[in-house]
């Protein structure tokens, strides 16, 4: 019988040191784990990164270009004298 209750109360010891720590590395770390997990419940697991079109990342400043690579109105206002 002392075999068995000493196993019980090594068990219990262990299982409390165990959530002991779980507690201070989630009070040390609760800034970071915060902003993980937000970021994990904001994302949307159905979408693949990669997947993704380039041509939607263009900026507009691009798309309406006059084609000098400066960006601009595209009305060609601007005096050119480049070849």
């Amino acid at each position: 019988m002392g075999k068995t209750n000493s196993s019980l109360k090594t068990s219990a010891i262990v299982l409390g040191a165990l959530a002991f720590g779980w507690l201070t590395i989630e009070l040390a770390f609760k800034p970071w784990l915060d902003k993980a997990r937000s970021a994990i419940s904001k994302s949307d697991p159905t979408q693949d990164p990669d997947d993704i079109d380039t041509d939607d990342k263009i900026s507009p400043a691009v798309e309406t270009g006059d084609g000098d690579g400066e960006g601009g109105s595209g009305d060609g206002s601007k005096s050119d004298d480049r070849i």
